[in-house]
């Protein structure tokens, strides 16, 4: 059995500002290093422990290029961060048609990619991308490839062609649910421990294959991709009003900020 991953990178958190382009069509990505997600990167290292276990054979990478970060910004990014860990390659699918794709356009290219690979057995993603945070492109994806989804898998056991998922559901409430492979995973903290590639791992991951695919490449139309919702323009938030200090004795205050809430913020 071999394992799809599902990756992408994004600015990470430590990111001090995302701030839209000139001309409001993206976002302006000067000063910003990109990186895989950490949820993703759970989902990669469980795929390599799943390899060491000797209940998988390969991890291969998944990813769709977008408008945000250029395409070998990408694969440098995911040399370092996800190849060198163990994994056997990475497909890129790099279209104009995907450039405004929403995530069912994105699950549509990462579904057709998939099926192209042999014996793929498990799909592994993270919970959620950390840039537009839709969490939506995973249950997508198993829908089109017909598999069963566990979402916010905290802990998972592969045994034959069965696998049992513990789920986080929130309050420290935990559930286990079993199943049938093959099947998509989306993997949750705590899931597995983080690794970080050393220098000799992340050299051999420079020889790595890397597949550059266009959605015609994977049987699929600009029409199958194209998205149903677009953005239209990105801005930054309006600039919040300055504060207002209060003056006077406690009782004079009270009144005084009761009327503003009743009269200017209207939340009375």
């Amino acid at each position: 059995m071999n394992i799809a991953v599902c990756i992408k990178v994004a600015p990470p958190t430590t990111t001090p500002k995302i701030k839209p382009s000139a001309d409001g069509s993206g976002i302006d990505p000067t000063g910003i290093k990109y990186e895989p997600g950490p949820y993703d990167l759970f989902a990669v290292t469980e795929g390599i422990v799943l390899i060491e276990q000797k209940k998988a054979a390969k991890v291969h990478l998944f990813t769709v290029a977008s408008t945000d970060v250029k395409t070998d910004e990408a694969v440098s990014a995911l040399r370092g961060g996800a190849i060198a860990l163990g994994c056997e390659d990475l497909t890129v699918i790099d279209d104009p048609a995907l450039a405004k794709a929403d995530a069912l356009g994105v699950a549509k290219a990462l579904a057709a990619a998939i099926k192209a690979t042999p014996d793929v057995g498990l799909v592994l993603t993270g919970k959620q991308a950390i840039d537009y945070d839709n969490v939506a492109v995973p249950a997508m994806l198993a829908e089109l490839l017909g598999y069963p989804l566990v979402s916010f898998v905290c802990a998972l056991d592969i045994n034959g062609d069965t696998f049992t998922a513990t789920r986080s559901v929130g309050g420290g409430v935990e559930e286990v649910v079993t199943g049938k492979l093959p099947a998509v995973i989306t993997c949750d903290k705590g899931m597995v421990q983080p690794r970080y590639a050393k220098l000799p791992q992340i050299m051999a991951a420079k020889k790595a294959a890397v597949h550059i695919k266009k959605v015609a490449d994977l049987g699929l139309s600009a029409d199958d991709v194209a998205p149903a919702a677009t953005y239209s323009a990105y801005s930054e938030p309006p600039p919040r009003p300055a504060g207002r200090i209060l003056k006077g004795e406690l009782p004079q205050q009270l009144d005084e900020l009761v009327a503003l809430l009743r009269n200017e913020a209207k939340v009375l």
